[in-house]
C-alpha cells in the first residue's frame, strides 16, 4: 500500500491556495493536512501536523516564505519545502534554496508538473523547474577551475537530475559512502548545507549548464 504524502499549503492568496488544495485533493496518494495564509501559520501547521511537504509562497505577511522555509528546515528537517511562487528573480531563487527549500516551482507551471514535484520532494529529490534552472545558468560565471573536482561535478550533475545517493553510486560505480563524502566536500566548497542549494549555487557559479 502506497504511503500517503501529507502536505501543508501556504499562500496568502485564497483563490490560489484553494486551487492548489483542490488540485492535490484529487490525488489518491496526497492529503492536504492544512492550508494557511502566512509564513508563521505555515510553521505552526508544520509543527502540529509534521507533513512530508510544504508548498510555500515567497511573498506572505507576518513571516515571508524564505524565513518560514528556514524555520521549518531548522525545526522539522524531515519536512521538504517546495517553493511555489510567481517570483522568478535570481535573488529570490537563490535565497529560497539557500534557506533550505527542496525545490522551486512557478505558479504558472502545468498542474501535472506541480503534482510530480510534490511526489519528488516527498521522496527527498531536488526539484527545480526548467525555467528556474535556465535562469540560474544564464547568470553563471566561471570560478577557479580547481575549486571542484571533475568527480564532484559529476556528482552534482546527478543531484541536479534528482537522483538519490543510491542511484548516483550505481551510475558512477562508486559506493554510497563515497557519494556522501563528495557531497560533504561540495557543500563545504560551495558554502551551502543541502542538495537544492548546492545545485542552485553550481548553476550560479557555472559548474553546471543547460
Amino acid at each position: 500500500m502506497t504511503r500517503t504524502i501529507r502536505v501543508v499549503v501556504a499562500d496568502d492568496h485564497p483563490i490560489v491556495r484553494q486551487g492548489m488544495v483542490a488540485l492535490l485533493a484529487d490525488e489518491p496518494d496526497i492529503e492536504v493536512v492544512a492550508d494557511v495564509a502566512d509564513g508563521r501559520a505555515a510553521l505552526s501547521a508544520v509543527l502540529a501536523e509534521d507533513p512530508d511537504v510544504v508548498l510555500m509562497d515567497l511573498r506572505m505577511p507576518v513571516m515571508d516564505g524564505v524565513e518560514a522555509t528556514r524555520a521549518v528546515r531548522e525545526r522539522r528537517p524531515g519536512t521538504a519545502v517546495l517553493v511555489v511562487t510567481t517570483y522568478d528573480t535570481d535573488e529570490a531563487i537563490v535565497r529560497a534554496v539557500e534557506a533550505g527549500a527542496a525545490g522551486y516551482m512557478l505558479k504558472d507551471a502545468p498542474t501535472d508538473e506541480l503534482v510530480k514535484a510534490v511526489r519528488r520532494a516527498a521522496a527527498g529529490e531536488t526539484v527545480l523547474a526548467p525555467l528556474i534552472t535556465k535562469r540560474l545558468a544564464e547568470r553563471a560565471h566561471k570560478v577557479s577551475p580547481d575549486a571542484l573536482t571533475s568527480r564532484e561535478i559529476e556528482v552534482l550533475r546527478q543531484v541536479a537530475n534528482g537522483n538519490t545517493n543510491a542511484v548516483i553510486a550505481e551510475r558512477l560505480h562508486i559506493g554510497e559512502a563515497t557519494v556522501k563524502t563528495h557531497l560533504i566536500h561540495i557543500y563545504d566548497k560551495l558554502a551551502v548545507s543541502d542538495r537544492a542549494a548546492a545545485v542552485a549555487r553550481a548553476y550560479e557559479k557555472g559548474y553546471l549548464s543547460i
